[in-house]
């Protein structure tokens, strides 16, 4: 009966994913329908706690776009890959790295990846290597970032176990910042130089390419306000989180958890930048942060409902197969999660359903830290937005999906991106934890 179940996850996530964005969220309610009415199999817990994180951070990010914060954040971005475009494949992660980590959401990658093949392009630089890893960079950085869901969740189920919140963040900046730019340098010679591409030569002689060049750009008149409000908040989450957290205990006796703190204080900044930038708060509504955040909420409630409602039915068994083998090869840990984010499209989602579990079967807090950068593989499939707008946005044709969808331009980079990480990670976690 189990094998069957199982096969209706299976199935609800492919219907899902042929679905596409939201639509994978849709599917897996309608998995936990198919569980609970034909098998009788009691359904799990909404994962309400990491979608409430979403949905205030993302309420904040696009107060701060509607206010000119992202386009001002932009201009920043490409200043600096104008002044060194030498450096673009390197210099394109760290930026898609950094706004994610500040964000707490990959989607922030949408509004550089234009700027990152523009510039690659100018430079005669193949712009399937910046825009490559530079998508990867912005997935793995969800895992580093102080106010993703992800990240909370994680050091809420790892602080009984003596893994502090601080403590979280430090190994997975540090793993995932030295896996990110070796996988930059790996990145810089894959694929023909530019002028050896023949889809680039055969677009240059049918007058296709174009270059832009420099773009003016005119600050909305709050926009620097409301990033510096945004930092602020940022940094008011990480220095409460840290106060209250068992290790450093500023704070003995919190009348706010992690949870609602997040919560509060990017409500809270959203209040302070509609009111100080003098934000028409109807125009948040359309924001395309805001649409992908709550489409990424639905997509969280639905696969990560779906996971845990199976894997809590079937916990023992699970412990009594699974059990032993993990705690015998460890690493396989890391496995599970790259292959499980494949299909659930989030790496809140796959925590939620996942990590858990793995506590459960007796894995080691250093081996959760260690993997919990694997569950970014969301580049596999090459159906994420930020993949296909990469995709899009390279006009050169040197960044696209093979005959094969697997052959695309992020598999590589991807997945030398997510080894390393986890292989820091393990490292970088003997050494703080």
């Amino acid at each position: 009966m189990a094998g069957i179940e199982l096969l209706v996850v299976l199935l609800a996530i492919y219907l899902g994913a042929r679905l596409g964005g939201i639509g994978i969220g849709f599917a897996g309610g309608a998995g936990v329908l198919i569980l609970a009415l034909v098998f009788h199999v009691k359904p799990g817990a909404i994962p309400f706690d990491v979608i409430e994180i979403i949905m205030a951070v993302i309420a904040a990010i696009a107060a701060m776009q509607v206010a000119g914060g992202m386009d001002y954040l932009v201009s920043l971005a490409e200043r600096l890959l104008r002044r060194q475009p030498r450096y673009i494949t390197f210099l394109a992660p760290l930026v898609t790295y950094m706004m994610t980590l500040l964000a707490g959401t990959g989607h922030t990658a949408f509004s550089t990846l234009p700027v990152i093949a523009e510039v690659a392009k100018e430079q005669g630089i193949r712009p399937s290597r910046p825009l490559s890893i530079a998508v990867v960079a912005s997935q793995i950085a969800i895992t580093a970032s102080p106010i993703s869901a992800a990240v909370v969740f994680a050091a809420t189920l790892l602080e009984p176990y003596g893994i502090s919140y601080v403590s979280l963040l430090a190994v997975n900046i540090a793993a995932s910042m030295c896996g990110i730019l070796i996988t930059a340098f790996i990145t810089n010679y894959l694929g023909k130089e530019l002028k050896d591409d023949p889809h680039y030569q055969a677009k240059v002689s049918k007058g296709e390419i174009k270059l832009r060049g420099a773009q003016a750009f005119q600050p909305k008149p709050g926009a620097r306000r409301a990033v510096l409000l945004f930092l602020l908040g940022i940094i008011a989450v990480v220095f409460y989180a840290t106060a209250i957290s068992d290790s450093v205990a500023l704070i003995p006796h919190p009348v706010l958890s992690r949870n609602d703190a997040i919560v509060v204080f990017m409500l809270t900044v959203a209040t302070l930048i509609a009111l100080v930038c003098k934000t028409d708060t109807s125009a948040i509504l359309s924001a395309s942060t805001f649409k992908s955040g709550m489409s990424a909420c639905i997509c969280v409630m639905g696969v990560a409902w779906l996971g845990d409602t199976f894997v809590k039915a079937h916990i023992g068994d699970i412990q009594h197969s699974a059990g032993q083998l993990l705690q015998s090869y460890p690493w396989m840990l890391a496995l599970v999660l790259f292959f499980a984010s494949t299909l659930l499209y989030s790496q809140a989602a796959t925590a939620k359903a996942l990590m858990p579990a793995a506590l459960l079967l007796g894995v080691s807090p250093l081996t959760a830290v260690a993997s919990f950068a694997a569950v970014s593989a969301l580049f596999v499939l090459p159906t994420y937005p930020t993949l296909l707008a990469a995709v899009e946005m390279d006009e050169t044709g040197s960044t696209r999906i093979g005959r094969y969808v697997f052959n695309h331009s992020f598999l590589i980079p991807g997945v030398i991106a997510v080894l390393l990480c986890v292989t820091f990670g393990f490292l970088f976690g003997s050494l703080m934890l």
